[in-house]
């Protein structure tokens, strides 16, 4: 199996490197054959010199740059078309995930035959960060009205960690430049016939806003928009 990992960067210097490392740490411990693609979004700090002087273990990554701030869905979508593996997964530059999930994420698709995988942060025994209770209880609305428009019953919509087969992903039309494109692609990849779609309890570390944490109330309002448009609409 043959992996593309994803990173969508911007002002990550704290945690660049550290996540790099982490991947290839599981990548050599796993023995998979992986290209690791870094799409940086035009960090305004030195996010691209810590990626640039990074010394790999296995293999420098590709890093693909935007000249202005696009979003992480718009980081998607410039690096879709750059990958050759088999799976393409996203995984955020912030250490809220842990990689060491990776076997856990990727079981489905040996055993099961998955299309799609997404993490969940409700499910499982694995170790949770205690933070904020509205932020849990938007996570829970959001991933509730998509289900019931998908007809899905996923726990966790908009998880960061998402796993797709290639051509899934590749032939899906994406629009949403931020955070949209969580319940953009979930509508979208509900639509396709015979889809097999499953979940995976994964850790979760997450931030607060002290340690760079971007997503805001903003967003929420944005993701019941792309849920209503994409499912209902489009």
């Amino acid at each position: 199996m043959h992996l593309s990992i994803v990173i969508p960067v911007y002002n990550e210097s704290a945690t660049i490197v550290q996540v790099l490392h982490s991947v290839e740490t599981v990548l050599s411990t796993l023995q998979l054959h992986a290209e690791i693609i870094v799409v940086n979004d035009a960090s305004t700090d030195d996010t691209l010199q810590k990626i640039q002087q990074y010394k790999p273990l296995i293999a420098a990554p590709l890093v693909l740059n935007h000249t202005s701030n696009l979003g992480k869905g718009a980081s998607i979508q410039t690096a879709i078309h750059s990958c050759t593996g088999d799976i393409i997964l996203i995984q955020d530059a912030d250490l809220e995930y842990d990689p060491s999930d990776y076997n856990d994420l990727l079981i489905p698709f040996i055993k099961h035959k998955a299309d799609v995988v997404y993490g969940s942060r409700f499910i499982g025994g694995k170790p949770h960060r205690i933070l904020f209770y509205w932020h849990q209880l938007g996570n829970r609305i959001l991933t509730g009205l998509s289900n019931m428009l998908t007809n899905l019953n996923l726990t966790d919509m908009e998880i960061g960690y998402k796993l797709f087969r290639k051509e899934i992903l590749q032939n899906i039309q994406l629009r949403e430049k931020r955070f949209g494109f969580e319940p953009e692609v979930t509508a979208k990849i509900a639509r396709i016939p015979n889809i097999r779609i499953y979940e995976v309890g994964i850790s979760y570390y997450g931030r607060t806003y002290a340690e760079g944490k971007k997503i805001n109330w903003k967003d929420g309002f944005r993701a019941i928009y792309c849920i209503l448009r994409y499912n209902l609409f489009s």
